[in-house]
């Protein structure tokens, strides 16, 4: 027995082979057997009976066979797909050459034997159900898809959109800033912030583990935690990244995800920026193109993977000099790989930063990324990209 239903349709003029074959089928109870002695009706019929197989015979007096066969392929027809053998009196080579020509699946030369027609009923009616059932599970995937697209572009969309603007960039007094994001996909899990509240400047950069929907949403969480905390006025950096990483890790266990972050926090005041959380080491260009690399290990831990990192935090302040360079960055471009599998790498990040220390912010952003897609020229970019210059006037 099968679980799919097999219905039989036979187009045949002569009612002793319909009921010769309805005999041969009448045993089988998992199979439902139609006739149909009129081949102009054949469509109509097939309408009506749903068959997953259709026995045709070749001979009949209304019409040609094989044109029958062309008729039931025919590209709109609703038995293009349905499995067809042909039945003829003899073998014929040729016949049968341009039945499987115009699209026959099988050739039987009548009557054939009760355990042959029988199995050939199965096989290419199991063949049929289970295309009927990849049809089905491809539309319900192609119906997921366009709402997972329609979801996903409104994260992309929420995420581009609480990114600082270039004006709120040149509203930060004493410095010259610069971002830069490029997802690797439609949604990107890295995050850039700057934020000025009451005077007082905050400077953000993380990235989520992985990239798509999920990161993204996470991504979002953070911007949002981090402007309801300087909105509250929370001033120790400490205790601002604790109470971000309870935030997150609540969220993300009531989404039942296993995303986390690094995140490093600056707040800038009086040509002084004071770092804290773990991300990429920061990199702080002197006059002179002179590069200190600032390691951010001990300065925290990811966000959201432990319940309490209080305990791993810490804090590094950074004096800035007229003139001075601060280039914060994701794994998106150090790990850029060419096509060749090599990695840019921090040291040609520092290379060229060094090179291009005297520029503005928005200049040194843009040489930046665009050594970096030189770089990766063809290679797929598997990562999130972003970038944030910061200069002191």
């Amino acid at each position: 027995m099968t679980e799919s239903p097999i219905v039989v349709l036979l187009i045949d003029d002569q009612p002793t082979i319909g009921e010769a074959i309805r005999r041969m089928l009448e045993t089988e109870t998992d199979i439902i057997f139609h006739y149909c002695p009129h081949p102009t009706e054949t469509l109509k019929i097939a309408k009506e009976v749903q068959p997953t197989v259709i026995l045709q015979d070749l001979v009949m007096p209304d019409v040609e066979g094989l044109m029958l066969v062309r008729f039931l392929r025919a590209k709109d027809a609703p038995t293009h797909d349905i499995p067809l053998i042909v039945l003829s009196s003899k073998e014929e080579p040729l016949v049968k050459a341009e039945a499987f020509q115009f699209g026959a699946n099988d050739y039987v030369v009548k009557l054939p034997d009760k355990v042959e027609l029988i199995a050939r009923i199965r096989y290419h009616s199991a063949a049929y159900n289970n295309l009927l059932k990849r049809k089905e599970a491809e539309e319900k995937l192609k119906e997921e898809n366009l709402r997972l697209s329609a979801e996903v572009e409104i994260t992309r969309r929420l995420q581009q959109m609480i990114l600082p603007k270039a004006d709120e960039l040149k509203q930060i007094k004493g410095l010259d800033i610069a971002g830069f994001m490029e997802p690797a996909t439609d949604v990107g899990g890295d995050y850039y912030d700057v934020l000025n509240h009451n005077g007082r400047v905050k400077i953000g950069i993380g990235d989520v583990t992985g990239h798509g929907l999920e990161s993204g949403v996470v991504m979002i969480m953070v911007q949002t935690a981090i402007r309801t905390l300087m909105t509250h006025n929370e001033a120790d950096p400490l205790k601002f990244l604790s109470v971000i990483n309870r935030t997150i890790f609540d969220n993300v266990e009531r989404i039942n995800s296993d995303k986390n972050l690094t995140l490093s926090l600056l707040d800038y005041e009086d040509n002084c920026l004071r770092l804290s959380g773990q991300h990429e080491s920061l990199i702080v260009v002197r006059k002179g193109g002179e590069i200190e690399i600032v390691d951010t290990i001990d300065l925290g831990f990811p966000v959201g993977l432990e319940e309490d990192i209080s305990d791993f935090l810490g804090e590094t302040e950074i004096l800035l000099s007229q003139g001075d360079l601060v280039i914060l960055y994701t794994d998106g471009i150090t790990e850029a790989e060419n096509p060749a599998g090599e990695m840019y790498g921090l040291e040609r990040l520092c290379e060229i930063v060094s090179q291009n220390w005297e520029q503005s912010a928005q200049e040194i952003k843009t040489v930046v990324i665009d050594d970096v897609k030189q770089h990766i020229d063809t290679q797929t970019v598997y990562d999130d990209i972003t970038l944030l210059v910061i200069k002191q006037k």
